[in-house]
């Protein structure tokens, strides 16, 4: 896909990712660089908790719909940068060899106010496991450039 500039992005467009299958080996390592609870690093704790086996960070789940979204390259360099995450929700866990893909849809674009080389996206992100069960829903709101011919 070519990076799009602002006025690219259409309210209810859809774009879908490509799958990744999280490892154990992965889920472990994420944790013990960034979220090392027992439930995420530890099996036989784990074992005995709520979800009966280690599970992902959340944060890594996060990481991961990121990655893929950033794959699919929508904005490339005409990504300004995020303003913010938004009703982050873990809907399920996420184990060793669950493959989760995602789909972001367009909520939301309007043009700066006071910039008017940029726009404001807003980017609605639900990630999935193979079995189509929601882990994960987050919106994110993105600045992004506007077509230099469209800017004034």
């Amino acid at each position: 896909m070519a990076p799009r500039w602002f006025e690219g992005f259409a309210v209810g467009e859809t774009f879908e990712s490509r799958g990744v299958t999280v490892t154990e080996g992965g889920m472990v390592g994420f944790s013990l660089l960034y979220d090392p609870q027992p439930i995420h690093v530890d099996r036989e704790t784990s074992r005995r908790g709520l979800h009966g086996d280690l599970i992902a960070s959340g944060l890594q789940t996060l990481a991961l719909a990121n990655r893929l979204w950033v794959d699919l390259d929508a904005m490339g360099a005409n990504n300004i940068g995020g303003l913010g995450l938004e009703e982050v929700r873990w809907l399920r866990p996420v184990r060793a060899g669950d493959t989760l893909c995602v789909v972001v849809e367009v909520l939301d674009a309007r043009a700066s106010r006071s910039k008017p080389d940029r726009g404001i996206v807003t980017f609605g992100f639900t990630t999935r496991n193979q079995d189509a069960e929601i882990v994960l829903t987050y919106r994110c709101v993105n600045v992004v450039r506007r077509c230099p011919t469209d800017a004034g």
